[in-house]
Protein backbone atom coordinates (compact mmCIF):
# COMPACT_ATOMS: atom_id res chain seq x y z
CA UNK A 1 0.00 0.00 0.00
CA UNK A 2 2.85 2.39 0.85
CA UNK A 3 4.41 1.85 -2.57
CA UNK A 4 1.07 2.53 -4.31
CA UNK A 5 0.74 5.87 -2.46
CA UNK A 6 4.30 6.87 -3.35
CA UNK A 7 3.81 6.37 -7.11
CA UNK A 8 1.29 9.25 -7.62
CA UNK A 9 3.52 11.54 -5.55
CA UNK A 10 6.54 10.54 -7.66
CA UNK A 11 4.64 11.23 -10.88
CA UNK A 12 3.50 14.65 -9.61
CA UNK A 13 7.09 15.50 -8.64
CA UNK A 14 8.42 14.45 -12.02
CA UNK A 15 5.71 16.48 -13.75
CA UNK A 16 6.60 19.59 -11.73
CA UNK A 17 10.32 19.18 -12.55
CA UNK A 18 9.55 18.58 -16.22
CA UNK A 19 7.32 21.68 -16.40
CA UNK A 20 9.99 23.77 -14.67
CA UNK A 21 12.69 22.47 -17.04
CA UNK A 22 10.75 23.34 -20.19
CA UNK A 23 9.76 26.73 -18.80
CA UNK A 24 13.41 27.56 -18.10
CA UNK A 25 14.40 26.23 -21.55
CA UNK A 26 11.79 28.48 -23.19
CA UNK A 27 12.99 31.55 -21.26
CA UNK A 28 16.63 30.80 -22.14
CA UNK A 29 15.77 30.35 -25.84
CA UNK A 30 13.84 33.62 -25.85
CA UNK A 31 16.69 35.52 -24.21
CA UNK A 32 19.20 33.95 -26.63
CA UNK A 33 17.08 34.92 -29.64
CA UNK A 34 16.74 38.50 -28.42
CA UNK A 35 20.49 38.70 -27.82
CA UNK A 36 21.35 37.36 -31.29
CA UNK A 37 18.84 39.73 -32.88
CA UNK A 38 20.42 42.64 -31.03
CA UNK A 39 23.94 41.92 -32.32
CA UNK A 40 22.78 41.27 -35.87
CA UNK A 41 23.09 37.49 -36.17
CA UNK A 42 19.35 37.07 -36.71
CA UNK A 43 17.99 39.09 -39.58
CA UNK A 44 14.48 40.35 -40.26
CA UNK A 45 13.44 40.38 -43.92
CA UNK A 46 12.40 43.77 -45.25
CA UNK A 47 9.09 44.29 -47.01
CA UNK A 48 10.64 45.63 -50.20
CA UNK A 49 7.84 44.58 -52.52
CA UNK A 50 10.31 42.91 -54.88
CA UNK A 51 9.77 39.58 -56.60
CA UNK A 52 10.17 36.47 -54.48
CA UNK A 53 13.15 35.40 -56.62
CA UNK A 54 15.19 37.95 -54.63
CA UNK A 55 15.58 37.70 -50.85
CA UNK A 56 16.76 41.00 -49.34
CA UNK A 57 17.61 41.34 -45.67
CA UNK A 58 19.04 44.25 -43.69
CA UNK A 59 21.88 43.25 -41.43
CA UNK A 60 23.26 46.21 -39.51
CA UNK A 61 25.23 49.42 -39.80
CA UNK A 62 28.70 48.81 -41.22
CA UNK A 63 31.51 48.97 -38.68
CA UNK A 64 35.05 48.30 -39.85
CA UNK A 65 38.42 48.20 -38.17
CA UNK A 66 40.69 50.73 -39.79
CA UNK A 67 44.43 50.35 -40.24
CA UNK A 68 45.16 52.03 -36.93
CA UNK A 69 43.05 49.52 -35.02
CA UNK A 70 40.04 51.74 -34.27
CA UNK A 71 36.52 51.47 -35.62
CA UNK A 72 35.47 53.20 -38.81
CA UNK A 73 31.75 53.64 -39.44
CA UNK A 74 30.42 54.98 -42.72
CA UNK A 75 26.75 54.90 -41.77
CA UNK A 76 25.70 52.41 -44.46
CA UNK A 77 23.66 49.29 -43.85
CA UNK A 78 24.75 45.84 -44.88
CA UNK A 79 22.32 44.05 -47.16
CA UNK A 80 22.43 40.43 -48.21
CA UNK A 81 20.68 39.34 -51.39
CA UNK A 82 20.17 35.73 -52.40
CA UNK A 83 20.34 36.08 -56.17
CA UNK A 84 20.25 32.49 -57.36
CA UNK A 85 20.59 28.88 -56.26
CA UNK A 86 21.57 27.68 -59.76
CA UNK A 87 24.28 28.86 -59.67
CA UNK A 88 24.63 29.76 -56.00
CA UNK A 89 25.11 33.54 -56.07
CA UNK A 90 24.79 36.18 -53.35
CA UNK A 91 25.48 39.91 -53.02
CA UNK A 92 26.80 41.34 -49.74
CA UNK A 93 26.11 45.06 -50.00
CA UNK A 94 28.64 47.45 -48.44
CA UNK A 95 31.10 44.66 -47.77
CA UNK A 96 33.91 47.23 -48.08
CA UNK A 97 33.88 50.85 -46.99
CA UNK A 98 34.56 53.71 -49.37
CA UNK A 99 38.02 54.19 -47.79
CA UNK A 100 38.92 50.54 -48.38
CA UNK A 101 37.79 50.69 -52.01
CA UNK A 102 39.79 53.85 -52.64
CA UNK A 103 42.87 52.35 -50.98
CA UNK A 104 42.81 49.30 -53.27
CA UNK A 105 42.47 51.54 -56.33
CA UNK A 106 45.23 53.93 -55.22
CA UNK A 107 47.86 51.24 -54.62
CA UNK A 108 47.08 49.54 -57.93
CA UNK A 109 46.81 52.50 -60.31
CA UNK A 110 50.56 52.83 -61.06
CA UNK A 111 50.89 49.14 -61.97
CA UNK A 112 47.92 48.34 -64.22
CA UNK A 113 48.73 46.10 -67.20
CA UNK A 114 46.78 44.42 -69.99
CA UNK A 115 44.69 41.55 -68.61
CA UNK A 116 45.31 37.96 -69.68
CA UNK A 117 43.42 34.67 -69.70
CA UNK A 118 44.70 31.16 -68.94
CA UNK A 119 45.52 29.09 -72.03
CA UNK A 120 43.83 25.68 -71.48
CA UNK A 121 46.47 23.95 -73.59
CA UNK A 122 49.48 25.20 -71.64
CA UNK A 123 48.13 26.64 -68.39
CA UNK A 124 50.05 29.85 -69.14
CA UNK A 125 48.62 33.39 -69.39
CA UNK A 126 47.95 34.83 -72.84
CA UNK A 127 46.24 37.87 -74.33
CA UNK A 128 42.66 37.43 -75.56
CA UNK A 129 40.06 39.61 -77.26
CA UNK A 130 37.54 38.10 -74.85
CA UNK A 131 39.09 40.07 -71.98
CA UNK A 132 39.94 43.69 -72.68
CA UNK A 133 40.45 45.11 -69.19
CA UNK A 134 43.61 46.14 -67.35
CA UNK A 135 44.67 44.48 -64.10
CA UNK A 136 47.19 44.05 -61.32
CA UNK A 137 47.70 41.33 -58.70
CA UNK A 138 48.27 42.47 -55.13
CA UNK A 139 50.52 40.45 -52.84
CA UNK A 140 48.72 38.33 -50.29
CA UNK A 141 48.83 40.12 -46.94
CA UNK A 142 50.47 43.13 -48.60
CA UNK A 143 49.32 45.57 -45.92
CA UNK A 144 46.93 45.79 -42.98
CA UNK A 145 44.00 46.75 -45.22
CA UNK A 146 44.49 43.72 -47.46
CA UNK A 147 45.05 41.32 -44.56
CA UNK A 148 41.80 42.52 -43.02
CA UNK A 149 39.90 42.11 -46.29
CA UNK A 150 41.32 38.62 -46.88
CA UNK A 151 40.28 37.58 -43.38
CA UNK A 152 36.76 38.90 -43.90
CA UNK A 153 36.48 37.01 -47.19
CA UNK A 154 37.53 33.83 -45.36
CA UNK A 155 34.94 34.49 -42.66
CA UNK A 156 32.28 35.12 -45.30
CA UNK A 157 32.96 32.01 -47.38
CA UNK A 158 34.23 29.63 -44.67
CA UNK A 159 37.23 28.99 -46.92
CA UNK A 160 40.65 29.49 -45.26
CA UNK A 161 42.79 32.49 -46.18
CA UNK A 162 45.47 30.05 -47.37
CA UNK A 163 43.14 28.75 -50.10
CA UNK A 164 42.75 32.16 -51.71
CA UNK A 165 44.66 33.43 -54.73
CA UNK A 166 46.08 36.94 -54.66
CA UNK A 167 43.48 39.69 -55.10
CA UNK A 168 43.38 40.98 -58.66
CA UNK A 169 42.40 44.61 -59.19
CA UNK A 170 40.71 45.25 -62.54
CA UNK A 171 39.86 48.43 -64.45
CA UNK A 172 37.36 48.55 -67.32
CA UNK A 173 37.13 51.69 -69.46
CA UNK A 174 34.35 52.50 -71.94
CA UNK A 175 33.78 49.59 -74.31
CA UNK A 176 35.92 47.11 -72.35
CA UNK A 177 34.39 43.80 -71.26
CA UNK A 178 34.98 40.19 -70.28
CA UNK A 179 32.98 37.79 -72.42
CA UNK A 180 31.20 34.72 -71.04
CA UNK A 181 33.47 32.24 -69.29
CA UNK A 182 33.76 29.90 -66.31
CA UNK A 183 36.14 30.53 -63.43
CA UNK A 184 36.81 26.83 -62.88
CA UNK A 185 39.65 25.29 -64.88
CA UNK A 186 39.41 22.91 -67.81
CA UNK A 187 43.16 22.24 -68.03
CA UNK A 188 45.38 19.96 -65.96
CA UNK A 189 48.07 22.58 -65.29
CA UNK A 190 46.23 25.24 -63.31
CA UNK A 191 44.85 22.84 -60.69
CA UNK A 192 48.36 21.85 -59.56
CA UNK A 193 48.70 24.96 -57.37
CA UNK A 194 45.80 24.38 -55.00
CA UNK A 195 43.21 22.34 -56.80
CA UNK A 196 40.10 23.55 -58.58
CA UNK A 197 38.58 27.00 -58.08
CA UNK A 198 35.46 26.52 -56.00
CA UNK A 199 34.18 30.08 -55.58
CA UNK A 200 34.76 33.69 -56.58
CA UNK A 201 34.34 36.89 -54.59
CA UNK A 202 34.01 39.89 -56.92
CA UNK A 203 34.05 43.24 -55.10
CA UNK A 204 32.99 46.39 -56.91
CA UNK A 205 35.31 49.27 -56.02
CA UNK A 206 33.42 51.99 -57.91
CA UNK A 207 29.98 52.87 -59.16
CA UNK A 208 29.44 52.68 -62.92
CA UNK A 209 27.09 55.13 -64.59
CA UNK A 210 26.00 52.72 -67.30
CA UNK A 211 26.94 49.17 -68.28
CA UNK A 212 29.60 47.00 -66.66
CA UNK A 213 27.15 44.57 -65.07
CA UNK A 214 28.12 41.01 -64.16
CA UNK A 215 25.67 38.72 -65.93
CA UNK A 216 24.88 35.00 -65.55
CA UNK A 217 23.13 33.86 -68.75
CA UNK A 218 22.36 30.34 -67.48
CA UNK A 219 21.01 31.29 -64.06
CA UNK A 220 17.62 29.72 -63.39
CA UNK A 221 14.68 31.75 -62.12
CA UNK A 222 12.64 34.88 -62.81
CA UNK A 223 15.00 37.84 -62.54
CA UNK A 224 12.97 40.45 -64.42
CA UNK A 225 12.55 42.56 -61.27
CA UNK A 226 16.33 42.78 -60.85
CA UNK A 227 16.79 44.16 -64.38
CA UNK A 228 14.10 46.78 -63.85
CA UNK A 229 15.49 47.82 -60.48
CA UNK A 230 19.06 48.07 -61.75
CA UNK A 231 18.14 49.91 -64.96
CA UNK A 232 20.32 47.35 -66.72
CA UNK A 233 21.96 47.62 -70.13
CA UNK A 234 20.96 45.52 -73.14
CA UNK A 235 23.82 43.10 -72.40
CA UNK A 236 22.53 42.58 -68.87
CA UNK A 237 19.16 41.55 -70.27
CA UNK A 238 20.66 38.22 -71.36
CA UNK A 239 20.44 36.78 -67.84
CA UNK A 240 20.72 37.48 -64.14
CA UNK A 241 22.64 40.77 -63.90
CA UNK A 242 24.40 42.48 -60.99
CA UNK A 243 25.00 46.21 -61.28
CA UNK A 244 28.38 47.47 -59.96
CA UNK A 245 28.03 49.50 -56.77
CA UNK A 246 30.99 50.64 -54.69
CA UNK A 247 31.63 48.30 -51.76
CA UNK A 248 29.29 45.49 -52.82
CA UNK A 249 30.70 41.97 -52.94
CA UNK A 250 29.32 39.31 -55.27
CA UNK A 251 29.97 35.74 -54.12
CA UNK A 252 29.23 32.92 -56.53
CA UNK A 253 30.20 29.27 -56.48
CA UNK A 254 31.82 27.54 -59.46
CA UNK A 255 31.31 24.14 -57.83
CA UNK A 256 28.07 22.42 -56.96
CA UNK A 257 27.56 21.16 -53.40
CA UNK A 258 28.69 17.71 -54.58
CA UNK A 259 32.06 19.16 -55.69
CA UNK A 260 31.50 18.97 -59.44
CA UNK A 261 31.80 22.02 -61.73
CA UNK A 262 28.60 24.02 -62.12
CA UNK A 263 28.04 24.92 -65.80
CA UNK A 264 25.38 27.43 -64.69
CA UNK A 265 28.17 29.56 -63.18
CA UNK A 266 28.95 30.82 -66.68
CA UNK A 267 29.24 34.60 -66.43
CA UNK A 268 30.63 37.68 -68.09
CA UNK A 269 31.35 41.35 -67.58
CA UNK A 270 29.16 43.55 -69.78
CA UNK A 271 30.84 46.38 -71.74
CA UNK A 272 31.13 49.64 -69.85
CA UNK A 273 28.97 52.22 -71.63
CA UNK A 274 29.62 55.27 -69.49
CA UNK A 275 32.15 55.64 -66.67
CA UNK A 276 35.00 53.49 -65.32
CA UNK A 277 34.58 50.18 -63.56
CA UNK A 278 37.03 49.18 -60.84
CA UNK A 279 36.77 45.78 -59.17
CA UNK A 280 38.71 43.35 -56.99
CA UNK A 281 38.54 39.61 -57.67
CA UNK A 282 39.41 36.88 -55.18
CA UNK A 283 39.41 33.31 -56.49
CA UNK A 284 39.19 30.56 -53.87
CA UNK A 285 40.70 27.10 -54.30
CA UNK A 286 39.86 23.66 -53.01
CA UNK A 287 43.08 23.50 -50.97
CA UNK A 288 46.01 25.72 -50.06
CA UNK A 289 47.13 27.91 -52.96
CA UNK A 290 50.88 27.82 -53.49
Amino acid sequence: MAKQKQQPRLKKSMLRHSTLFFALLFIFSLLLALTLFGVGFIFVPTDSGEATSITSIVRKTVVRENEGGGDEEDGRERWTEVLSWEPRAFVYHNFLTKAECEHLIDISKPHMQKSFVVDPKTGLPRASSARTSYGWFLRKGQDAFIRNIEKRIADLTFIPVENGESIQILRYETGQEYKFHHDYFSDKFSVQRGGQRVATVLIYLSDVEEGGETVFPRAKGDFSSVSRRNNSSVCAGTGLAVKPRMGDALLFWSMKPDGTPDPNSLHGGCPVINGTKWSATKWLRMSEYI
